[in-house]
């Protein structure tokens, strides 16, 4: 199956916003892709007051990338801010298209590295998967990557690839961790993972200041083996890669991590300290 990865700079307006999805959709619809990934916070880009922005999941965004995702005939998983009900915003993928309709509410919030996400936003608390044309896929975003128990549960929920959309923190180290973690997570649950980040705004000569996390680039397709596939750079740009399905059997064939791990399994017989 084609799967695009569509790094891009995301700004304020969500309408503005809206018109690159909409051309990364057609791009990737015609490049025969099934899937089109885009980043978190593709509705409006950290550093905006999103409160004011945040809509419901039948509000006018939301059905603008639906009217979107069916007129390219695409998959679209985006990230937007839908309302919490303590009055912060949830930090939510949107996943729609031919046969698809789902969310998934980031679990793992970013409070970490100076900037605390969880001021402002809600967590969320489904693993969720999506069925495209009966390849399972999971959903995470950005800080879950750190996390690899929710990859695995993938893995259990019978999913072959995760989809990651980011905004990654920049500073010192941080590529390297963003790279080193995407692979290591491919690596522990035995999937694909397509990790797709926005685009560092410097390299399209955007000037940005505080601590929100906005993006590095380098947006990879990792393999069920962790090696990198595809990947880009800082700058903006789209990745249309084939996700071999059959390819994930035979990794865990050979690297039976799934099957021999002891701990976070059920039937192990293991009780965990409280």
């Amino acid at each position: 199956m084609l799967i695009a990865l569509s790094q891009l700079t995301t700004g304020p307006d969500p309408a503005k916003n809206l018109d690159l999805i909409e051309e990364q959709a057609r791009r990737a619809a015609d490049a025969g892709a099934r899937v089109v990934v885009l980043p978190e916070a593709a509705m409006a880009c950290f550093g905006t007051k999103l409160a004011p922005l945040a809509e419901p999941l039948d509000g006018p965004w939301a059905n603008r990338v639906r009217e979107i995702a069916e007129a390219a005939g695409i998959v679209v998983v985006a990230g937007m801010f839908t309302p919490a009900e303590d009055g912060r915003v949830t930090n939510t993928l949107l996943a729609t298209g031919p046969g698809v309709e789902a969310t998934y509410d980031k679990i793992h919030l970013y409070d970490a590295f100076g900037f605390a996400e969880s001021k402002g936003v809600a967590p969320g608390t489904r693993v969720v998967t999506i069925d495209v044309e009966g390849v399972r896929l999971g959903l995470a975003t950005c800080y879950d990557v750190r996390f690899p128990e929710l990859f695995r549960a993938h893995a259990d929920a019978g999913a072959v690839g995760t989809l990651l959309p980011a905004s990654w923190g920049a500073g010192p180290g941080k590529r390297e961790q963003w790279e080193l973690l995407v692979r290591a997570r491919a690596l522990d649950a035995t999937v694909w993972v397509a990790a797709v980040d926005q685009a560092d705004p410097a390299a399209s000569g955007i000037t940005v200041s505080g601590t929100a996390p906005t993006g590095i680039g380098h947006s990879m397709l990792v393999g069920p083996d962790g090696t990198v596939r595809e990947s880009l750079g800082a700058e903006p740009g789209l990745i249309v890669a084939e996700l071999d399905v059959p390819e994930v059997d035979r990794v865990r064939e050979k690297t039976s991590v799934l099957a021999n791990r002891r701990l976070g399994r059920e039937d192990a017989g293991i009780t965990y300290p409280k």
